[in-house]
């Protein structure tokens, strides 16, 4: 949560997860026993290159569909996969050795203010996130089954 412990381990972690969670089928990663973070690999397709893209991101899942936090450790920037899925609203989402499609979308104000009060819950560190990504504000989407609508 703290700023340099946020730019040395955020990159190491983040790649760590995701080789952790493609060997193990889904199954384990590294921030889910450190933080209590809900964390799923999210293929989207590349906004310029139109590349399939995997990342590990926490999902606050709520029924069938998922959030998508996209405080980027409280990076200026926005993440990647925000503008990949701005450009192609299309994900699959890997869970237990499978790969489901999903639907994104950005959350409506109701929605954002619900899960931002549950990823803050959740994890105090988003708090700190939010401050140092000022005056950018962390957007958050909604995933929703493909075949759901």
């Amino acid at each position: 949560m703290m700023a340099w412990v946020t730019r040395l381990a955020a990159p190491l972690v983040h790649a760590i997860d995701g080789l952790l969670l493609a060997w193990s089928g889904d199954r384990w990663c590294l921030t889910t026993p450190l933080t209590g973070l809900p964390v799923r690999r999210i293929t989207t397709t590349g906004a310029r290159s139109g590349r399939p893209r995997t990342h590990p991101l926490t999902t606050l899942p709520e029924g069938e569909r998922l959030a998508l936090i996209g405080s980027n450790f409280g990076r200026r920037r926005l993440p990647a996969w925000y503008h990949n899925l701005r450009v192609h609203p299309d994900a699959q989402v890997h869970s237990a050795g499978t790969a489901e499609r999903f639907a994104a979308r950005p959350a409506s104000a109701e929605e954002y203010d619900r899960f931002w009060l549950r990823a803050v819950a959740l994890y105090p560190g988003y708090a700190a996130y939010a401050r140092r990504a000022s005056p950018r504000k962390v957007p958050i989407f909604v995933l929703t089954p493909a075949d759901h609508g």
